[in-house]
């Protein structure tokens, strides 16, 4: 009897403490699932079945592969996680001339001189860093890191202005806010009286000087509209997509010596810096799945026949691992052998089809910034690195001035080890719950549905039975379903 009772102590203390190899992906698994049974069959993925990697790009990119938000309950939840303004958010507009100007205005503002933008970013980058890692050495998480540089310097392009540190809070607070509620990382999830703050700075400034803004502002927008339109495009997706980027881009270098050994001893090198950053893209693109619902019949030669209405959805990183040897191996050297127009490679999406407005400005800043990190620091991390970091991407800022010894850094790592995996567990446990219940309030509430049941695809409201008397059903009327809390 002691026997077996010292058996099952034995066999339980194994299974806890071996969690954190095997409960991490069970639960990821776990989720796809659940997420996939709630929101129903409507989506065909690419590539898949109906259609490989080989024709990817041509549905992509085909003019009918344009419907982007009506029509997909997937919508839903995406307007549920960027609220508020997702009705005038540029990525989920639907193609017109709302969008067009939109597109036009958003592409003024991150245009700018090449050396400008370069040192405004290593800026930036410096001017945090020098404030917040200060000791000898610093456990960061390097997409809270990277927040408010990017706060900073968005805060900059529109308003051409420095950045109070108060409104760099309440830019960092919105952001967090939206990119945890996208990872269900936080029990309670929008913490839209942050997001509201953001917005009720961002009408004052409007309200107080209408030309305030570096460039002009969208006139087919009201003062709420463009408001939300600058919170949604330059202060939500920008500082979030550029953390991002940057976490990714610094623990693959914090995790391949060799390669940060030379990015930091020929900062020059431009050339090899770009295959870093291509290789970092290809392999944790920023983007998981694009959705879109076609406005007509695809039909393409060999293929069958796409009807109209259906939801396309576009797996970046499926694609970006077909096509290659050794996909999941980490090479930014595979470019020097590579083709990039014959590449599986879309790490901005595709030109047809809503390319990132910021395809040139990324690469670029983003040299800068990574150039400041590592002339002041070396990085070490020995996490998992996957596509979502939900973890945020822990790391050890090493000063170069004072490195530390073999025994020194092998204990900080065993230490961040350790940790890490033991957090990856809750942190899936917490995922799987939070996702679940987001992702059955977004199906409740649905904001993308109630707003087209009342507006056509320019924003304008439909005149039925039973609507307010001057027909006002813009976003911030007491009349518009879709419409939260006003700031």
């Amino acid at each position: 009897m002691v026997r077996s009772k010292a058996t099952v102590a034995l066999a339980a203390g194994t299974l806890l403490l071996s969690t954190p190899a095997w409960l991490p992906r069970t639960v990821v698994a776990l989720r796809m699932k659940v997420f996939a049974r709630i929101n129903g069959d409507e989506g065909i993925t690419f590539p898949g079945a109906t259609v490989g990697a080989d024709r990817f790009q041509e549905v992509y990119g085909h003019p009918a592969a344009g419907g982007r938000s009506k029509g997909a309950a997937l919508s839903d939840l995406f307007w549920y996680w960027l609220a508020p303004g997702a009705d005038v958010h540029q990525e989920h507009l639907e193609a017109g001339p709302r969008y067009d100007e939109v597109a036009r205005c958003t592409l003024a503002f991150l245009s700018g001189p090449s050396e400008t933008l370069y040192a405004r970013a290593a800026r930036h980058t410096a001017s945090v860093l020098d404030t917040t890692a200060t000791g000898r050495v610093t456990l960061v998480r390097l997409r809270d890191l990277m927040m408010p540089v990017w706060a900073e310097f968005f805060h900059g392009l529109v308003f051409d202005e420095p950045c109070p540190a108060p409104v760099r809070r309440l830019i960092v607070d919105n952001a967090e806010d939206v990119v945890n509620a996208l990872k269900c990382t936080r029990p309670r999830p929008r913490h839209l009286r942050r997001r509201h703050r953001l917005t009720a700075y961002l009408l004052r400034r409007l309200a107080d000087d209408g030309t305030s803004t570096r460039r002009p502002l969208p006139t087919g927008l009201t003062p709420r509209q463009q408001a939300y339109y600058l919170q949604g495009t330059f202060f939500n997706t920008a500082v979030v997509q550029m953390s991002e980027a940057m976490a990714h881009l610094l623990l693959a270098l914090a995790q391949h010596h060799d390669v940060q050994r030379r990015v930091a001893e020929h900062p020059d090198d431009d050339r090899y810096l770009s295959h870093v950053l291509d290789e970092t893209f290809r392999l944790y693109p920023l983007f998981g799945i694009a959705h879109r619902v076609t406005t007509d019949d695809i039909a393409l030669d060999g293929l069958p026949v796409l009807p109209a209405g259906s939801v396309l959805c576009f797996s970046y990183p499926e694609y970006h691992a077909s096509g290659y040897p050794d996909p999941d191996v980490f090479d930014p050297e595979r470019w020097e052998r590579t083709s990039a127009r014959d590449a599986h490679h879309i790490p901005f999406g595709v030109a047809a089809n809503r390319p990132c407005p910021a395809w040139r400005l990324a690469p670029l800043i983003m040299r800068a910034a990574t150039r400041e990190v590592l002339t002041r620091f070396e990085l070490d991390s020995p996490v998992t690195h996957t596509r979502s970091i939900p973890d945020r991407a822990p790391c050890l800022l090493i000063r170069r001035s004072a490195p530390l010894s073999r025994p020194q850094r092998s204990a900080l790592r065993g230490a961040l080890w350790t940790r890490s995996r033991f957090e990856d567990v809750g942190r899936g446990l917490a995922q799987l719950g939070f996702g679940t219940w987001m992702v059955l309030d977004a199906r409740r509430t649905r904001p993308a549905t109630r707003y087209f049941a009342s507006h056509d695809t320019e924003g304008r409201p439909l005149h039925r039975p039973g609507s307010s008397a001057n027909g006002d059903t813009r976003p911030g009327s007491r009349s518009c379903p879709y419409a939260g809390p006003t700031p």
